[in-house]
């Protein structure tokens, strides 16, 4: 069996593993029996569990139709904001339903921070992987078409503060109680992405004509949506 082919099978064991036994209730043992090969043979493809959660999850984003889509997208103003738009309205939308698979990476991605983030530390280099190039592109396009103006920050870091601010809002979301009443969840929205589209740079006129027009969209599953 070649190699790709062996890693197919132990990510195809690892996913029923999880599906069945969650995150905590999975270990590398149990992948590696659900495999049928030994767990020396599993550690040569994934050097811990945390690295096949992340590549199961980064594999289930890239499968995902609607961010096939938008990663195919020409980088500009527009992709910008529906890259960031997208990003907001999946993280506020995972406190809409208690208990959900994306409620729990949420938690598993926060326990990582503090805890060896190890996990964290995966999956921030799978999302940069996957759409790192593709936000710079449509910032530089913005900055190039006057509609927004150049930060002194790097473009990859203007990224990640607004992927941390809209983490840090939806943890506050989580309790049964939220640490923090923002309002409705449609208001917090158009406030945050208002927020971080101003951050990056964008002017207020991009902002406006951009903005409606994306939170007036059906919900897609954005590129930075994994909790994380």
């Amino acid at each position: 069996m070649t190699s790709d082919l062996r890693r197919q099978l132990i990510l195809g064991a690892a996913k029923r593993c999880f599906a069945r036994h969650g995150y905590a209730g999975t270990t590398t043992k149990s992948v590696a029996a659900a495999a049928a090969i030994s767990e020396a043979l599993l550690f040569k493809h994934f050097p811990s569990k945390a690295a096949l959660y992340a590549e199961i999850l980064t594999e289930e984003c890239e499968a995902d139709p609607e961010f096939e889509l938008l990663l195919g997208q020409e980088p500009s103003t527009a992709t910008l904001v529906k890259l960031m738009t997208g990003m907001v309205q999946h993280f506020l939308s995972i406190a809409d339903v208690p208990n959900n698979e994306e409620e729990q990476r949420l938690r598993l991605m926060a326990s990582s921070h503090l805890d060896d983030g190890e996990f964290a530390r995966l999956l921030y280099t799978k999302i940069d992987d996957l759409i790192g190039a593709k936000f710079v592109s449509s910032l530089e396009s913005a900055v190039a078409a006057g509609e927004a103006v150049r930060s002194a920050a790097a473009a990859r870091d203007l990224f990640w503060f607004a992927h941390h601010t809209v983490l840090m809002a939806a943890l506050t979301r989580l309790p049964s109680t939220p640490c923090v009443s923002y309002g409705t969840t449609a208001s917090l929205e158009r406030q945050l992405s208002e927020f971080i589209l101003r951050g990056i740079g964008l002017t207020e006129a991009a902002i406006a004509c951009y903005l409606d027009h994306e939170l007036s969209q059906p919900p897609a599953r954005p590129a930075t949506a994994e909790s994380a």
